[in-house]
């Protein structure tokens, strides 16, 4: 099914006293891939200023920008309309054979997925998560043990927001029993890199409701979910316990959050006072 939708994503941080400058990093422009297609995409900032686009070691977009006059606000809009279409954004039309446990065992494979099999400070390593990893793949084949890593996650954390920040790892997550779509991604990376099964983090947008009338707009916010490489890459959505499907939109991907964060910058001045955030989507088709 094609699903076309607009994105607007505004960001405004409001400072508590004048800043002098900054440099920022904004990563909202969504990816063209083999599910997914990019039909317009703008970034505005105001104060007004030069962007200076590129590509990241991840395939992400990112619009680099610094600010060298005084301001007491920073607002960044991207808007962007996407057509999906498929099983979700993946990585390509026709799957390469399924892996074997064999196959994801391979020396030479390893080392070219070394970075979505090594732990990271937003997902470490646990021992007792390998634990689990052992029961959750065992007599499974690797896209089947992806799915039970996908479902554990699903029915172990309670999606509560506020009970979590950027910086939580996966551990303090579970240990905690609770979280946010962020969260549900990086306990299932943990859970995929502990397994053997190379996995990514995926950052974007899931329209609510698939069967919303056309020229509808609802109130939406950024999502997370991961994709796990089992012969190919596959897209799961775990803070859904499913597969992904057209009403995600795929913005960037990475190691985990902190490869991907929306925006990101340093200044001088301030301290920040407050960060609003609204994601409009409207489907179009």
């Amino acid at each position: 099914m094609t699903y076309r939708m607009r994105v607007e994503h505004t960001s405004t941080y409001h400072y508590a006293n004048e800043v002098q400058s900054s440099f920022n990093e904004a990563r909202i422009t969504p990816l063209t891939t083999p599910y997914q297609l990019v039909l317009e995409s703008q970034v505005h900032v105001q104060p007004e200023t030069t962007l200076q686009p590129y590509v990241d070691y991840w395939g992400s977009v990112v619009h680099a920008f610094d600010l060298q006059r005084p301001h007491r606000a920073l607002t960044v809009v991207g808007r962007s309309v996407v057509e999906t279409d498929g099983p979700g954004p993946g990585s390509s039309i026709e799957p390469s054979p399924p892996a074997t446990w064999a196959t994801l065992g391979d020396e030479a494979l390893r080392d070219s997925f070394s970075e979505f099999l090594s732990p990271t400070p937003h997902v470490p390593a646990d021992a007792r998560l390998g634990d689990i990893a052992a029961v959750l793949k065992d007599r499974r084949e690797p896209g089947d043990a992806a799915l039970a890593a996908v479902g554990w996650v699903h029915d172990t954390l309670t999606y509560v927001p506020g009970t979590t920040g950027v910086h939580t790892s996966a551990i303090e997550a579970w240990d905690g029993g609770m979280g946010v779509c962020q969260d549900f991604a990086h306990l299932t990376l943990a859970v995929l890199r502990a397994m053997g099964l190379p996995g990514r983090y995926c950052s974007g947008y899931v329209h609510p409701d698939g069967d919303a009338e056309v020229g509808a707009t609802v109130e939406g916010e950024s999502h997370a979910w991961v994709e796990a490489w089992s012969g190919d890459w596959v897209s799961l959505d775990p803070t859904a316990g499913k597969n992904t499907g057209p009403h995600h939109v795929l913005v960037a991907r990475g190691r985990d959050y902190a490869d991907v964060a929306p925006l990101r910058g340093i200044f001088h001045g301030g301290p920040t006072a407050s960060l609003e955030v609204a994601v409009r989507l409207t489907r179009l088709a």
